[in-house]
């Protein structure tokens, strides 16, 4: 356990420029609080964007709250058709730590692609979705991706994926859509709990639980894997140093029981408050399953 945090924290020096007192990181450690982006009663905070539909069309009441949970159904769908949706929290981030609490339930979609079985995700650093096209199947943005187990085969979780953007990985360009997480496999319909440290446009940190799964640096616009886009918003190059949160609806049910956020901002270039807030953070009963 203190290995993953310490791999984790060990790249928020990138940030680092100037010394702190232990007053001063005491301090900075009593003003952070985790602020729930979910207050599981309503969706009133969150816009909603489906492919083949206008923004805030929740098609068929797939995006709706039950038993103070976030859950995504296709009870209302004949079939799902590609009619990927995404479900954005109405403000922008930059340097955080998010945490969200998800587990998959009951059966696919009819007319779900195979790959979409047990997938679904948070977008990170995500266009604002009034950016989007009618028929565009993704927000440009960087995805956490969430995988379930089929109880058989090795199936990571918190891993890489791509719409519209690349990463670097070991000083080069990733260019591929997606890469799997070190991560152990969740079959069944556990809660996992997903947490990622985002700082700006330097690095980004997949966390399963306590353990630091993928790390990558210089989130940027790039690639391919959405369509369609409007040329004005994607453009190839361009750092990603904030964006909007995005939940996923890819064809199979789950449920998010808690989404939460703490931001950095106030903290970055203070090396030792950074640390320490978030190792605090990271040992904190709040986000353990």
């Amino acid at each position: 356990m203190k290995k993953s945090i310490s791999l984790a924290l060990s790249c928020l020096a990138l940030y680092a420029c100037s010394p702190s007192t232990n007053t001063q990181v005491e301090e900075e450690k009593n003003q952070l609080e985790w602020r729930d982006l979910f207050n599981g009663k309503d969706l009133n905070d969150w816009s909603i964007k489906i492919s083949k539909h206008e923004l805030n069309d929740n098609f068929a009441n797939t995006f709706r709250v039950e038993d103070g949970m976030m859950q995504v159904r296709y009870d209302g769908y004949d079939q799902f058709d590609r009619q990927y949706g995404h479900i954005f929290y109405n403000e922008s981030f930059s340097n955080y730590v998010l945490q969200v609490q998800y587990r998959f339930v009951g059966e696919q979609a009819n007319g779900g692609e195979g790959w979409a079985w047990r997938n679904s995700g948070a977008m990170l650093h995500g266009q604002d979705p009034k950016t989007m096209l009618v028929d565009q199947d993704f927000p440009i943005s960087v995805e956490a991706q969430f995988l379930g187990g089929n109880g058989t085969d090795k199936r990571s979780t918190c891993n890489l994926c791509t719409p519209g953007t690349n990463v670097v990985l070991a000083d080069t360009l990733f260019t591929p859509h997606c890469i799997n997480s070190s991560s152990e496999t969740y079959a069944g319909d556990q809660w996992v709990t997903a947490n990622f440290i985002v700082l700006g446009d330097s690095v980004i940190h997949h966390m399963v639980g306590m353990d630091t799964v993928f790390s990558y640096n210089k989130p940027q616009i790039g690639g391919g894997n959405v369509n369609p886009f409007d040329p004005a918003v994607k453009i190839d190059g361009q750092l990603l140093k904030e964006g909007f949160i995005s939940l996923q609806s890819e064809s199979h049910p789950i449920d998010f029981r808690k989404v939460a956020i703490v931001e950095l901002d106030d903290l970055i270039g203070k090396n030792d408050q950074l640390n320490e807030a978030v190792l605090n953070l990271l040992n904190s009963e709040t986000i353990k399953n």
